[in-house]
């Protein structure tokens, strides 16, 4: 990870807030001055009282918002940080489910400034907008002064925090796309897109599947996650390190071809543009498809025997492999510290916590939720929390994720990748034609 030499504003921040502290510790108190001609008062023979128990410093209050958890795994994530640091309160915000309205809240809230708020998460998709417009507090120098070992984070989570050179977020949970397979159908999991589409013709139409294979390729964001894996399985971008276009290239370019020669294939739906997750999921659990790529929750899905007919015949694997290995798309959540927080330290603290070795414990344990922190899946509590957890083709699949675009426009440049996808796909043009499209049109998005 790339960190700042420079001292940032946080570092100046806290710089400052430790001189004020040592400025206003609380004065000795001294003998008052004997008046003029007045002998001095003798000196005590008692021994001095011992000074009252010294009043408790007092509680700093950290506000902290989040999305709606079903589950016990905040309460219990902030009880275990207040029994670490008695000093710091933690309430929690619930914000609404819909990451739409929560993401139109955090910019009302922070475009005035607030601090009503300390710590938020963020959809992985927000932390540049969020950059770029002075929401969030840069952490770098908290990072460096923690020595914060970012090699034993997932890469793709960590680098989905970063925007122009500095991190502003630390990954709480992933979710990423997997190949999901019928283990009574497949002898052995596809190791490349090739040996994918060779499989999903010969299993086409067998032991009662009506087809090969399954994804997601309508035009919505859906789209852009597969697209996204299948670029960058084969080499491709959509922006470089420094956030210019570069989608126009050999690697892009093979990977859509790939794409839409699966689409185009006999071995698909025939309505396979119009497949979001829920016509894929309903799919693969009627038993009519050996293989499906989605999210790590289609797992518990095909064990529910009230939805699923194919329980205890699932696997998972890493999505298939092109000429540079492994992709899947990076989705879940992040952690960030409000720009505007009086208490940045403490929220500080509480972030590092949350998204440190015994936060990421506790949010897998009782949560559910895949950590970011790879050491986590070596915890026995943490593997016996899921059977994801303990399964080696999972944390090799959540591993090879890769962010989508990191941009402060990144909702354009989506529907820019929708739109010329879903064209190619259709066959009204070509890839070379899809990225030329792209790249045309992300220049000019860039230059507004």
């Amino acid at each position: 990870m790339k960190i700042l030499k420079g001292l940032t504003s946080v570092g100046l921040t806290f710089s400052m807030l430790l001189s004020l502290a040592a400025c206003s510790g609380a004065p000795q108190q001294s003998a008052p001055a004997p008046a003029s001609g007045q002998p001095a008062p003798p000196a005590s023979t008692e021994a001095p009282k011992p000074d009252a128990t010294p009043p408790a410093a007092e509680k700093v209050k950290l506000v902290y918002a989040r999305g709606k958890d079903s589950t016990d795994s905040t309460k219990k994530l902030v009880e275990a940080f207040t029994a670490a640091h008695p000093d710091i309160e933690v309430e929690i915000r619930e914000m609404p489910s819909d990451t739409g309205q929560s993401h139109d809240q955090y910019v009302t809230m922070f475009s005035a400034q607030s601090s009503e708020i300390d710590v938020f998460d963020l959809d992985v998709i927000w932390p540049a907008e969020f950059a770029q417009a002075g929401y969030l507090l840069p952490l770098d120098r908290l990072m460096e002064q923690d020595a914060i070992d970012t090699g034993k984070y997932i890469k793709g989570a960590m680098d989905a925090g970063n925007f122009g050179g500095q991190q502003w977020t630390m990954p709480k949970f992933i979710d990423a796309g997997l190949l999901f397979y019928r283990k009574d159908l497949v002898k052995e999991p596809p190791k490349t897109w090739d040996d994918l589409i060779a499989q999903a013709k010969a299993l086409n139409g067998k032991d009662g599947a009506k087809f090969g294979y399954l994804m997601q390729a309508k035009q919505y964001e859906g789209l852009v996650c597969n697209f996204v894996e299948f670029s960058a399985s084969y080499g491709g971008k959509i922006l470089d390190e420094q956030g210019n276009v570069a989608v126009n290239n050999p690697g892009t370019i093979k990977g859509l071809k790939k794409m839409i020669e699966i689409v185009k294939s006999d071995f698909v739906p025939k309505n396979i543009t119009t497949f979001t997750e829920t016509e894929s999921h309903t799919t693969f659990l009627e038993g009519q498809s050996p293989f499906v790529r989605n999210w790590p929750y289609q797992f518990a899905m095909a064990q529910d025997p009230t939805q699923s007919k194919i329980v205890d015949k699932v696997a998972i694997a890493p999505l298939p492999a092109g000429d540079a290995g492994s992709a899947a798309a990076l989705g879940g959540w992040m952690g960030g510290i409000n720009k505007f927080t009086k208490h940045p330290k403490e929220a500080w603290e509480f972030l590092k916590f949350m998204t440190g070795p015994e936060g990421q414990k506790i949010s897998a344990v009782h949560g559910g939720l895949a950590p970011t922190y790879l050491p986590a899946y070596d915890e026995a509590d943490v593997q016996k929390a899921s059977p994801l957890f303990a399964n080696k083709d999972f944390v090799d699949g959540v591993s090879a994720a890769v962010s989508r675009p990191t941009t402060p426009i990144y909702p354009k440049i989506s529907e820019v990748i929708q739109i010329e996808v879903s064209k190619a796909l259709a066959g009204q043009q070509t890839a070379e034609q899809a990225v030329k499209n792209m790249e045309t049109q992300m220049n000019g998005l860039m230059k507004k």
